[in-house]
């Protein structure tokens, strides 16, 4: 059900998309988080093909990101933005905007895994101006 979610908020971001591939997401885990009562974890993988980038969006979660392969640019609204290898890590605040997100290369595919701590059934990504 939540892999579902995921995949209906991709589809809606997904003509905002500049022509580039789609960025391929994957569930990992999602786990009820029993002493923190209506919030659960969940973590996905997140491919950027080459050229890849994200609309503006936000989480309205805690989000960890760690990149694994390729070099990816990150910034929230406010921040500076911040070109990540593998190896370095990210953070977004329950409310930052998430106003770059892209796969630094447009010969290479970049992985990154992302860790939230959200509302239970919250969405996982919601689009921002």
């Amino acid at each position: 059900m939540k892999l579902a979610k995921l995949v209906l908020c991709l589809a809606w971001l997904a003509p905002h998309c500049l022509l580039a591939q789609q960025a391929k997401v994957t569930e990992v885990m999602s786990k009820d988080l029993t002493d923190l009562p209506g919030k659960e974890g969940l973590m996905i993988t997140v491919t950027y093909p080459p050229g890849s980038s994200d609309p503006v969006h936000r989480h309205n979660a805690h989000g960890f990101i760690y990149v694994l392969e390729g070099s990816i640019v990150m910034q929230v609204r406010g921040g500076k933005e911040v070109t990540l290898k593998p190896g370095q890590s990210f953070y977004e605040g329950p409310n930052d905007v998430h106003v770059i997100g892209r796969n630094a290369s447009r010969t290479r595919p970049a992985k990154f895994v992302v860790f939230l701590v959200k509302d239970k059934d919250a969405p996982v990504v919601i689009p921002a101006n």
